[in-house]
């Protein structure tokens, strides 16, 4: 089921995102809808997914591995 939604932007925003809109031959309702879905399905990672992500660092010893520094790290700073 859809819902109305009223909002309050510029109006010189609002014209861009008409002309973008019919440029990409979709609703700026669509665009919104879009826009939303996003933030609310945006997953939130921890820690060792974004290790899993990131380039090798530069200067390191290529077999080490980072998930395991991390937790070396972790129980030297906390005793664990």
């Amino acid at each position: 089921m859809k819902n109305r939604l009223n909002i309050t932007i510029d109006q010189v925003l609002m014209e861009e995102a008409k002309r973008y809109a019919t440029k990409h031959n979709t609703s700026v309702s669509q665009l919104v809808e879009g826009f939303f879905e996003s933030l609310t399905q945006a997953k939130k990672e921890n820690i060792l997914e974004l290790l899993d992500r990131l380039p090798e660092p530069k200067g390191r010893k290529p077999k080490e591995d980072l998930k395991k520094l991390y937790y070396e790290g972790k129980k030297k700073k906390y005793g664990f």
